[in-house]
């Protein structure tokens, strides 16, 4: 009985030792891919300081026009989102040709991406 007592006395001892922490929301976000093999291009950024987070993202649409929507939240207006379409639409006359890429393998290689993160407290 004394061990089923001690074991409370520790288990509500450590229940109220847990702080309840609140950090302030603070970060910067970029990322991006740009692969001219498959023509997947893209980027993203965010910002958040608070209760107040602003970013956009741009990607290349399959029909050659670039889609970027910009976006903010807060408290008061909500999330908000603008999108816009950049350039005209058009698709290619000849499909399936594929130049080798590095070293002749599997056409892969040329492929680049990047990412940030910082983080502020």
């Amino acid at each position: 009985m004394f061990k089923l007592f001690f074991a409370l006395v520790v288990l509500a001892a450590a229940a109220s030792a847990v702080d309840d922490f609140y950090a302030y929301p603070s970060y910067k976000f970029e990322y991006g891919v740009k692969d001219p093999h498959t023509g997947d291009h893209k980027s993203q950024w965010e910002h958040r300081d608070g209760d107040v987070v602003k970013g956009a993202y741009t990607l290349h649409e399959a029909d050659g026009t670039e889609r970027v929507v910009e976006y903010s939240s807060d408290k008061h207006n909500g999330f908000q989102a603008r999108v816009k379409r950049v350039g005209h639409a058009h698709h290619p006359e000849v499909y399936g040709h594929h130049e080798t890429g590095y070293g002749g393998s599997y056409g892969h290689g040329f492929g680049h991406s990047y990412s940030k993160l910082s983080k502020y407290n």
